[in-house]
């Protein structure tokens, strides 16, 4: 179950709540659902609650009462706790990690992939003088929002061409001009970086800080993000054929071995939550037009799934278990998912690193 998902699983239970009389409430437009806090338990949050109470004329804890009953009995959901003033702790299904990973093994490098902006236009107006970070942005940008079903129509210069040429040929479809103006790098030039890490340079920092330009983005070692989000692709690949030689291939299912009651601490929580969040991520770059976004879930990935891949293999003289072929299913899709967002930043992932 992903964030999404378990998003509207929150706004039919607070639905069948209102519907039974048990809340009289508006029901909200959307539910915020995510990492549990300090004191928190489960695999993710909500503040629904706290958020009904006041409209509902209830307490925080009544309404969490009513919801932790509607929400318990949905599909997918292990268990749901009350913490704090009201806060809902939800803890899901074993099942819904193996659901996860066969989903992102169904559509590959199109995981993510929406049609929330299906019939938008982007008209992106470049700066006339050439600007390596703006021309970087606007083509990153054209390939996040074409993966929500968007357009980017791009054009340089201050004319008004592309917003109203572009309304009028389409009809109904929705245009929106951004001028796209963005801090220069420093110190200047990133060509001698190479078209890899120049792309990552320019794209990785936020809109409003000035790119770094510097051989930091050629080293290899932890310290450069760029290098663990490639390592960690090529990392997924390599425990796939060492797997391989070891006579076991992927199989998404339960990532503990249920005879060894210590393994439940192995479940691999914080990659599963990247991993689960990354459509949310990926339509809110689109609609942010900010690739940067898109740059940094990745390194929260990579570094989510190089904490995880040591435990996909057997080690010493252990056999090969349902367990070790479930993770390295996980390993796999974590692999296409750091492919699939480098591509979309125009950034080769290696096999091999």
């Amino acid at each position: 179950m992903t964030p999404v998902e378990l998003s509207r699983t929150v706004l039919c239970a607070v639905r069948r709540a209102v519907d039974a009389g048990e809340l009289s409430v508006a029901v909200p437009a959307r539910a915020v659902v995510a990492a549990p806090g300090p004191g928190g338990s489960g695999d993710y949050a909500t503040n629904i609650a706290l958020q009904l109470a006041r409209p509902a004329g209830r307490t925080p804890r009544y309404v969490a009462e009513v919801l932790r009953e509607q929400i318990s009995a949905a599909p997918g959901i292990r268990g749901v706790e009350i913490t704090g003033p009201g806060f809902l702790n939800i803890s899901l299904d074993s099942a819904a990690p193996a659901a996860l990973v066969r989903e992102i093994r169904a559509q590959g490098l199109r995981y993510g992939h929406s049609e929330a902006l299906a019939g938008q236009v982007l008209s992106v107006r470049l700066p006339g003088a050439y600007e390596p970070r703006a021309e970087v942005v606007a083509d990153a940008l054209a390939r996040i929002v074409a993966t929500q079903g968007g357009r980017v129509h791009l054009h340089r210069g201050t004319g008004e061409q592309g917003g109203q040429g572009e309304r009028g040929e389409r009809g109904e479809q929705r245009v929106e001009t951004l001028d796209l103006r963005t801090l220069p790098p420093a110190p200047g030039d990133p060509t001698p970086l190479g078209p890899d890490a120049a792309r990552w340079a320019l794209l990785h920092p936020a809109p409003h800080d000035r790119p770094r330009i510097g051989a930091e983005h050629l080293v290899q070692r932890e310290s450069n993000p760029l290098f663990r989000v490639r390592y960690a692709h090529a990392r997924t690949r390599a425990v796939g054929r060492n797997a391989a030689d070891l006579g076991f291939t992927a199989h998404a299912g339960d990532l503990i071995d249920v005879a060894d009651v210590a393994d439940v601490a192995d479940v691999p929580t914080p990659l599963l939550l990247v991993l689960a969040d990354h459509p949310r991520l990926l339509l809110g770059a689109a609609t942010h037009r900010a690739p940067d976004r898109l740059a940094r879930h990745l390194v929260t990935l990579a570094d989510a799934t190089l904490a995880f891949l040591p435990t996909v293999l057997p080690l010493g003289d252990e056999k090969p278990s349902a367990a070790h072929r479930a993770r390295l299913a996980l390993a796999e899709a974590a692999g296409t998912v750091l492919a699939g967002g480098l591509s979309l930043l125009g950034i080769d992932a290696p096999e091999y690193l």
